[in-house]
C-alpha cells in the first residue's frame, strides 16, 4: 500500500538547517549514589535516524524522557535539551504541553499499554489533533483517517472506529506511531518500539519507520538494545554506558571498526543466524528423523488440537490443529512462529494446563489424558516451567533461597538440610554467589532473576524444561549469558527442553531441532542448521528473511546508511 504524504493544510513548514534535536552534557540524577545520566551528548538532524544503544540502565529511556519532559519525579537534570532549537529543560508543566506532541513526541514499546481500551481509535486521534490546533469533528475524523492511510492500516474509513482489542499487536504499534505523528512533531522518540513484536511484524514497523522518516523529514531517536535492528535502519549510533556516551559514529564505521572494548562486547554478544555453534557444546541427539535409537520420548504430541472456547456467543478459535512432535530426552526443541501461531498453547498444553480437543500427548511415556489426578500430580513434577517475565513469577516478599526452595517444599522433596543444599548447588549451578540466598528480586537485575528463575526450575530434576520466551525482556549481552547459561545447565543436567520464542537468532543458539507454526498448524520441523539454510516452506522462509542483521553492510530496509 502507498500512503499519502502529510496533509498540506496541516504541515509546518519547518527550518531543516536547526537539528530536530541537540542534548549537551545532560546529567539526571536522583536519590542515589550514581547517577541515571552523567554527561550524554547527541545531535539528531531532521531526516536522520540515530540509535541509543547500551545496556538497561545505561540511562537510553531516561535521556529519551529528558528530550520529552517527562523526567519521573525526584530527578535533577542538568546541561541543555534543545527540541528544534527550543530549550526543554526547567520549563514549566504549562510550556513542556505545547512542545510535547508538537515538536517531539514519542513511540512506546507496548502499545497495549499506550492505548485507552475504552475508546476507538478515532477518538484517541482526534484527542492528540486538536490539542494543538483546532478542528471541526468533521476535520479530524478526516486527518485521522489519513494518519491511519499515512501508517499504513487497511480500510482506514472502517478501522477508524475500531477498538484497541479489535487490532493485532503490529496494528496497535502502528496507531501508537500515528498517535505520535498527530501534530507533524519534528522528532520521534522510538523507544524500544519492536520489542514485543514478532520478527516479521518487526520488519513491517522497521519499514515503516524508514518510509515515514523520508516523507515526513522528522528526525527519529531510536532506543534499543537490538542491534541487528540498529544496522537495518539507523544512519548514525550512540553508544551509552553507565549514564555516559562512550562511542558514536555513522552506523558502518561503528559495526565494522568499534573503538570501545564496551561497544566491543555489545556486538560480540549479538545471537545471528550465520552462526552454528549451539552454547559450545557438541549435541548427539536425533535429529529431524526423530529417531529415538529405542528411547521413550521426553514428549510426544499425536494429532493435537487445542480449542478456546468463543465469548459472547461467538465460535471457539482453533489455537492448535492437529499437530505432532516428539522431543527426545536430552534433546532441545524449539518452536517458533508469529504471535498467535500457537507456540505458547502447545508448551501450556504439553504441561497438562489446557484440555485437548483431539489428539493425546505422552509425557516419558504416560498419556496425561488417561492419568488419574494423583498420577498426573507425579508426571507434572518432571515438568517445570521458566517464564517469560521473572519479576512477574517470583514472589517479592520472598527470598531467592524461599523460591528456589518452594517446588521441593510442596512436592515433599527432601528434608530442611537437603533442601539447604539443594539451593546452595543450584544458585552455584546458575552462577549466583550463594550470599544472594537471603535477597530479596527487587534487589536483583532482570539478568539476574532469570537465572532465579532457571534455579527454581531446576530444583525438582525436571526431565522436560518449557521457556517461553525466556530471554525476550534482556538486554542482548545479558540475554547472551543467560543463553550460554541454559546451554552450560542443560548439558549438566541432561533434561529435554521446549524453547518457545519468535526471536530465530536466539532458537539458533540453544536448540538442536526447530519446529515451525502457523495459525496453530506444524508447518515445518527439521534440525536447526538444515531448517535455517534451507527452509522448506516459503513461511519459514519469509521468517527467516525477517530477521535483522547485525551487519550495515547487508542492510535490506531503507537507504543505505551515510557517513555523516
Amino acid at each position: 500500500m502507498t500512503a499519502p504524504s502529510i496533509h498540506p493544510s496541516t504541515a509546518e513548514p519547518a527550518d531543516t538547517d536547526v537539528p530536530a534535536l541537540v542534548i549537551d552534557d545532560l546529567h539526571v540524577g536522583f536519590d542515589y549514589p550514581r547517577p541515571a545520566v552523567a554527561g550524554i551528548s547527541l545531535r539528531v538532524r531532521r531526516g536522520e535516524i540515530v540509535a541509543l544503544v547500551g545496556e538497561s540502565g545505561s540511562g537510553k529511556t531516561i535521556t529519551a524522557r529528558a528530550a520529552i519532559g517527562l523526567l519521573p519525579a525526584g530527578a535533577t537534570a542538568t546541561g541543555s535539551v534543545r527540541v528544534e532549537g527550543v530549550e526543554v529543560l526547567d520549563r514549566s508543566e504549562q510550556e513542556l504541553t505545547r512542545i510535547r506532541g508538537k515538536r517531539v513526541a514519542m513511540i512506546f514499546q507496548e502499545p497495549q499499554t499506550a492505548l485507552n481500551p475504552s475508546q476507538t481509535i478515532g477518538w484517541q486521534l482526534r484527542q492528540a489533533l486538536t490539542r494543538h490546533r483546532k478542528l471541526s469533528r468533521a476535520d479530524a475524523r478526516g486527518r485521522a483517517v489519513e494518519l491511519l492511510k499515512l501508517v499504513e492500516i487497511p480500510d482506514p474509513q472502517t478501522r477508524v472506529s475500531y477498538y484497541p482489542h479489535q487490532l493485532s499487536g503490529g496494528q496497535k504499534q502502528r496507531i501508537v506511531i500515528a498517535l505520535a505523528l498527530a501534530s507533524d512533531p519534528a522528532l520521534l522518540l522510538a523507544d524500544e518500539p519492536t520489542t514485543a513484536l514478532d520478527v516479521s511484524v518487526q520488519r513491517e514497523i522497521l519499514e515503516l519507520l524508514v518510509r515515514l522518516r523520508d516523507r515526513t523529514g522528522a528526525g527519529i531517536l531510536l532506543i534499543t538494545h537490538n542491534l541487528g535492528v540498529v544496522a537495518e535502519i539507523a544512519d548514525r549510533v550512540v553508544v551509552v554506558h553507565l549514564g555516559e556516551t562512550i562511542e558514536e559514529g555513522d552506523v558502518h564505521s561503528v559495526f565494522a571498526a568499534p573503538k570501545e572494548p564496551y561497544t566491543r562486547q555489545l556486538l560480540a554478544a549479538v545471537p545471528r543466524l550465520d552462526t552454528t555453534v549451539r552454547g559450545g557444546h557438541e549435541v548427539a541427539v536425533a535429529a529431524e528423523t526423530g529417531r529415538l535409537d529405542g528411547q521413550v520420548p521426553a514428549v510426544e504430541v499425536d494429532l493435537v488440537t487445542v480449542r478456546h472456547p468463543g465469548r459472547f456467543g461467538a465460535p471457539p478459535h482453533t489455537a492448535l490443529s492437529e499437530v505432532s512432535l516428539r522431543v527426545a530426552p536430552g534433546e532441545v526443541l524449539a518452536v517458533v512462529g508469529e504471535s498467535g501461531s500457537g507456540k505458547t498453547t502447545l508448551g501450556r498444553a504439553i504441561g497438562g494446563l489446557l484440555p485437548l480437543a483431539a489428539g493425546r500427548i505422552l509425557v516419558d511415556g504416560n498419556d496425561l489424558s488417561q492419568l488419574s489426578r494423583t498420577e498426573l500430580k507425579q508426571v507434572r513434577r518432571r515438568i517445570a516451567f521458566v517464564p517469560q517475565d521473572p519479576t512477574a513469577s517470583l514472589d517479592p516478599r520472598c527470598t531467592v533461597a524461599e523460591s528456589i526452595r518452594e517446588p521441593l517444599e510442596v512436592q515433599n522433596i527432601g528434608n530442611r538440610r537437603s533442601r539447604a543444599q539443594r539451593v546452595a548447588t543450584l544458585l552455584t549451578a546458575v552462577q549466583l554467589p550463594t550470599a544472594f540466598a537471603s535477597r530479596l528480586p527487587h534487589e536483583l537485575s532482570g539478568g539476574q532473576r532469570q537465572r532465579v528463575a532457571l534455579a527454581r526450575a531446576l530444583s525438582a530434576n525436571p526431565h522436560l524444561l518449557i521457556a517461553d520466551e525466556p530471554t525476550s525482556a534482556l538486554d542482548v549481552s545479558v540475554q547472551a549469558r543467560v543463553l550460554e547459561l541454559f546451554a552450560d545447565l542443560q548439558a549438566e543436567f541432561g533434561f529435554a527442553g521446549l524453547f518457545i520464542s519468535h526471536d530465530l537468532a536466539v532458537v539458533r543458539r540453544v536448540s538442536d531441532r526447530v519446529a515451525v507454526l502457523k495459525s496453530g498448524r506444524l508447518v515445518e520441523t527439521g534440525d536447526a542448521d538444515t531448517l535455517f539454510a534451507g527452509p522448506a516452506t516459503d513461511y519459514t522462509r519469509d521468517l527467516v528473511a525477517a530477521v535483522p542483521v547485525p551487519d550495515p553492510d547487508r542492510r535490506r530496509t531503507g537507504r543505505p546508511a551515510v557517513p555523516a
